[in-house]
């Protein structure tokens, strides 16, 4: 009782992360405060045997990659406060990632914590579902251009946040009910991932899909009939939401204006960002060696920010937050140091896939398969040194740790 009690436990706390990050970010700092108490108490106990543990090797080295980059920048900050209190900050996140692997070892626990993980955010879709066709979910009426879901109309994350989870519930489809359950999973996410208006998400959403579309053909010719087969798929709903809804057809309106070629154009298409890109790339040249200081971007922008920007407001909380783009965050932010860093993060997080045998890889699959969605570079993204963003980051990199050097019972 007490060995099954202890595999559960560690799954319900990571998993409480997930469900109170809906309400805010400070519900689920305080399941990840007890997790972090969890992890010291735990690494303290197994002291010994952490020298040996590959789980705990990748997530210290994954660990120190992400935060050296932004102690370093931190050091000629232009906001030396906000950076140094984000450093700090970011510290929780190694004993997180112990906690995750040292409590999640058991390798048979893992197709329960998929399947959990899936069925959170199955719900999240089933209110986004429900705010469709009513207007109101469980956080209230939807945004008036957007749909807005479980996060509520003030917090418009509910794309890429579906977007980036959506291997979970793909995976425990797949799992229980076969390939039939994976193409109804795909249309029962495509349909709210497309109507929260995010193209980032619209864009990780496709590159979760091709994955596994890839994963299930197996062969080239296969992957590309059953490509096809899959955009035919998705046309129906695509089409339905173009006529339904008038504020998904703006938004794919307004997407489309890019094809003009013209720079007014383009930047209308993009939201404004081919201001802020080129901002960004100026501040990384000022500053090329450690950045402006992580999240100091939005208290440089007006400085750099070109003639007639809109965005360079005096308040730096009503202007461009930070770059929306993942490289040009880190190189704006941490410089060429930082950018160093990171790659080798990439790298080291590549060569433990590899090394891993083929159980430990269907494991991680849908952490996996998160983190590169999310990361994709030729892509917008949210931003990686904020606390809710950084946290979701982190939650997906503990469990990618976890699942890889999760081991078989021998009793």
């Amino acid at each position: 009782m007490n060995r099954t009690l202890f595999q559960v436990w560690p799954a319900v706390l990571l998993i409480a992360i997930l469900v109170l990050l809906a309400p805010g970010i400070g519900y689920a700092n305080a399941a990840l405060g007890l997790c972090v108490i969890a992890g010291v108490v735990l690494a303290w106990r197994e002291r010994r045997g952490l020298r040996t543990h590959a789980g705990v090797h990748l997530a210290v080295a994954l660990f120190l990659c992400y935060w050296l980059a932004a102690l370093i920048s931190a050091f000629d900050s232009v906001a030396p406060g906000k950076s140094w209190s984000t450093v700090g900050g970011l510290l929780r996140f190694l004993p997180f990632a112990l906690f995750a692997c040292l409590g999640l070892r058991e390798a048979r626990i893992w197709p329960r914590v998929t399947f959990a993980i899936g069925a959170v955010v199955a719900l999240w879709l089933f209110d986004a579902w429900v705010q469709a066709f009513t207007g109101y979910g469980i956080a209230g009426a939807s945004d008036k251009d957007r749909l807005s879901g479980i996060f509520g109309a003030n917090n418009l994350k509910l794309g890429p946040v579906l977007a980036v989870l959506s291997p979970f519930v793909l995976a425990a489809a797949r799992e229980r009910f076969g390939r039939i359950g994976l193409v109804a999973a795909f249309v029962f996410a495509l349909v709210p991932i497309l109507l929260a208006g995010e193209r980032a998400g619209w864009l990780m959403y496709a590159l979760v899909a091709l994955a596994f579309l890839w994963r299930e053909a197996g062969a080239p010719l296969r992957f590309v009939g059953w490509s096809a087969g899959a955009v035919a798929l998705a046309a129906v709903p695509v089409l339905v939401a173009l006529h339904a809804s008038p504020a998904f057809d703006a938004r794919v309106e307004r997407s489309l204006r890019a094809l003009q070629g013209t720079e007014a154009s383009v930047d209308y298409a993009s939201s404004g960002r081919t201001r802020i890109w080129p901002t960004a790339w100026r501040m990384f040249e000022a500053h090329p060696i450690n950045g402006i200081g992580v999240h100091a971007f939005r208290y440089a922008y007006a400085q750099y920010a070109g003639a007639g920007d809109a965005f360079a407001n005096a308040d730096p909380d009503e202007g461009a937050l930070h770059a929306h783009q993942i490289v040009l965050e880190i190189l704006s932010e941490a410089g060429a140091i930082g950018l160093a860093f990171w790659i080798f993060g990439f790298a080291i997080a590549w060569s433990a896939w590899w090394r891993a045998d083929a159980a430990a890889r269907e494991r991680a699959f849908a952490p996996a398969l998160a983190l590169a969605a999310m990361t994709f570079p030729l892509n917008t993204h949210l931003e990686f040194y904020a606390a809710w963003w950084g946290l979701v980051f982190w939650w997906l990199l503990a469990l990618y740790c976890a699942a890889l050097s999760a081991r078989e019972s021998r009793s």
